[in-house]
């Protein structure tokens, strides 16, 4: 559980968490855009500058923020030494046989592991900043309109809030079963590559069984709850955007236009 922040919630009392979630699903899906239509460093600094001023104004500790990118180390890793050997360039830095650096890949390396860093900080913020609760009220009133072509949005939205919210549940269950194992006499941090897949079967065999089990308990809740899905639902805290909102939404428009601006009237890092 302190190794992975992805899922979890931070409680404060911060500008960020006071924010109405409709408004911060809609950052994170503006910011996003903006991240992915940056075409150069100064556009991925404004960015990286709105990320600190969020992460400044939610209270959350940085270390948890970082936590977060534990999860797509490896990715970024693995993505980096893809486009550092194989991405072509004018200026070659280094060469030996059919592998090539050029100067324009290690640019766009150095690009692309920000954009992707920026990416899981940004979704971080969202789900350390916000309930399970109310993401799925946020989630379920943007897509309200839905409803008039039969899409059953309260469904979907209670879907993915569970799913956010058995992240780091079954994170925890994990390291318990690994403990176990370890416990028994299990080694999975020695030998060679089959080995250890072999190893980690003990691990998923459990994790699947404890899943369902949960599953199905809280199947049975909600049964003995008479829970029946959006029909004759009421809400007990109905959602209003305030000042707060309008700030955010006008910082993101500010971020938007400059992304934009900066795209047009500045060069592509490639």
């Amino acid at each position: 559980m302190r190794d992975v922040s992805f899922g979890q919630y931070y409680p404060s009392n911060s500008f960020v968490h006071k924010c109405d979630p409709r408004t911060k699903l809609l950052f994170l899906i503006v910011y996003i855009v903006a991240v992915f239509l940056a075409k150069n460093f100064y556009a991925l600094g404004a960015c990286a500058l709105v990320f600190v001023a969020i992460a400044c104004f939610s209270g959350v500790p940085f270390k948890s923020l970082l936590r977060s990118v534990k999860g797509i180390l490896f990715l970024l890793l693995f993505t980096a030494v893809l486009n550092l050997f194989f991405h072509s360039g004018e200026t070659v830095l280094w060469s030996w046989k059919f592998i090539t650096i050029t100067k324009e890949a290690v640019y766009f390396t150095i690009f692309l592991a920000i954009r992707l860093f920026l990416l899981v900080l940004g979704s971080a913020v969202l789900t350390l900043t916000t309930t399970p609760v109310a993401l799925t009220d946020g989630i379920e009133s943007l897509l309200k309109p839905l409803k008039y072509i039969r899409f059953p949005v309260h469904e979907l939205a209670l879907i993915m809030s569970i799913a956010l919210r058995f992240i780091p549940i079954l994170t925890d269950e994990t390291g318990r079963i690994i403990n176990a194992q370890k416990a028994r006499g299990a080694d999975f941090e020695t030998g060679g590559l089959i080995k250890r897949v072999k190893a980690v079967v003990p691990i998923l065999i459990p994790l699947l069984i404890s899943a369902f089990r949960r599953a199905d308990e809280l199947g049975d809740a909600m049964d003995a709850r008479c829970y029946s899905g959006s029909k004759t639902r009421t809400k007990y805290k109905k959602l209003r955007f305030g000042w707060r909102d309008l700030l955010a939404a006008l910082l993101l428009a500010a971020l938007l236009a400059g992304v934009i601006l900066l795209r047009i009237f500045t060069a592509a890092v490639i």
